[in-house]
């Protein structure tokens, strides 16, 4: 079954409560989206608050993919740049399909679908992300039409001696 998308529902305590166990087993499977496993939901719990604060602001935007049984299986977060020649490109970040959901396409529904919703932002000619070097995540991205614009090499640093590129990459909205 497809997921249902939503741009910016209403923030509930069900949702809230939703990403945040998303975010919990995505980082715990291994994602790369801020933390290294092991993760308590209570360690997340704080850098949501901080996205959900610039949701209320309007300096971000949330995109969240609902499965069948209404559970919280997707999401990704839009940041507006405020700088005034750097307005026509937004940042996709917190990209996260639920572990028991990979493999089923959702990825790149959630990727279509944030494209969808950028073309809508007003001046939006480009999306721009990064990712975790060392999980072929940019080889996931450039199948979904993203292309490689940097990288600094050992950036991220995952644990004494695992040090990972940071990859930023672009896809140009037409």
């Amino acid at each position: 079954m497809p997921l249902t998308f939503t741009l910016d529902p209403a923030v509930t305590p069900a949702l809230r409560d939703g990403i945040l166990d998303l975010w919990t087993d995505v980082s715990n499977a291994g994602g790369s989206v801020g933390f290294v496993a092991p993760v308590t939901p209570e360690e997340i719990r704080p850098e949501l608050v901080k996205h959900l604060a610039a949701m209320a602001e309007g300096r971000t935007r949330l995109l969240v993919g609902h499965d069948e049984a209404g559970n919280v299986a997707a999401t990704a977060f839009f940041s507006f740049n405020t700088h005034r020649l750097m307005k026509h490109w937004v940042w996709l970040y917190t990209v996260m399909v639920h572990p028991k959901h990979q493999g089923q396409g959702y990825g790149r529904d959630l990727l279509a679908a944030a494209a969808d919703a950028a073309r809508g932002f007003d001046g939006t000619a480009a999306i721009r992300l990064t990712c975790r070097g060392g999980q072929g995540l940019e080889t996931f991205y450039g199948s979904c039409g993203y292309r490689e614009v940097g990288r600094v090499p050992g950036a991220i640093r995952v644990a004494p001696g695992d040090d990972r590129d940071d990859i930023t990459m672009l896809l140009t909205l037409a």
